[in-house]
């Protein structure tokens, strides 16, 4: 699907605020808001946008302890069973397989370092994890939204 310059503007509007009227983004864009209507359909259909969401600060709601940790599993162990494992732990923001040492980073938020503790146990316990190494996030530098540049 072609991305032009108004999809990736129409975009970083819903990115910046989902609630946004079509109204107020195509205003933005210079566009009706039927014409930006019809433009966001087109790439929700395509798959493009996903879907909206609420974006809750962490921080707001008191998790301001966050980690990622390496998980190092036995040699059978599926990136699904990792993905079932990790979805049952609500400190869990993301999990990735990885490259290197590692099976799987994870990436942790917890509202104090000992919940934070806590949180790794339960994973630790997972039947598949031989071990872990945690890094703790002292500061967040970049935090962007995820919005890709249309191409030249």
């Amino acid at each position: 699907m072609q991305i032009d310059d108004v999809d990736q503007r129409i975009i970083a509007s819903l990115v910046a605020d989902a609630r946004a009227s079509y109204a107020e983004i195509g205003s933005r864009v210079s566009l009706s808001a039927p014409a930006v209507k019809r433009r966001v359909d087109r790439l929700r259909a395509a798959g493009v946008i996903r879907g909206f969401t609420t974006v809750i600060d962490p921080a707001a709601v008191g998790w301001n302890t966050e980690a990622f940790v390496e998980l190092f599993c036995t040699g059978r162990t599926t990136p699904t069973q990792i993905t079932v494992a990790t979805r049952r732990h609500p400190e869990v923001v993301a999990a990735y397989t990885v490259s290197g040492e590692a099976d799987a980073l994870v990436h942790l938020r917890a509202a104090d370092i000992a919940h934070l503790e806590q949180a790794l146990e339960r994973l630790r316990a997972e039947p598949f994890v031989t071990s872990t190494r945690s890094m703790i996030v002292l500061s967040r530098l970049v935090d962007s939204p995820t919005v890709v540049a249309a191409p030249d």
